[in-house]
């Protein structure tokens, strides 16, 4: 008989027995902080609110990214003019 089988089946006991005591604590934990349902109903109102305003900031930056795309394809398909010499003031 190996010299130290009884110190590995000691701790194997001492494992087993503290995993079964946090699966006991685990199963039978019940929540203390349960939300009221008028808060639930309170809080859903709230999400749905943010969830509009979000879609709405999203429509808007749609049209701002539009807008922009569409002045990029002015800028580029405007012909670009050389500068020439300065203007001379008129005589007078």
């Amino acid at each position: 008989m190996d010299p130290d089988l009884p110190f590995v089946l000691a701790g194997l006991a001492i494992v087993a027995g503290t995993v079964i005591a946090l699966a006991r604590i685990l199963v039978n934990r019940r929540p203390t902080d349960a939300v009221p349902p008028a808060e639930l109903a309170r809080i859903e109102e709230r999400l749905n609110r943010i969830e509009q305003a979000i879609d709405s900031i999203a429509v808007e930056t749609e049209r701002i990214s539009e807008g922009q795309r569409f002045t990029t394809k002015l800028l580029a398909e405007t012909p670009r003019i050389a500068p020439g010499p300065p203007a001379r003031p008129p005589a007078g």
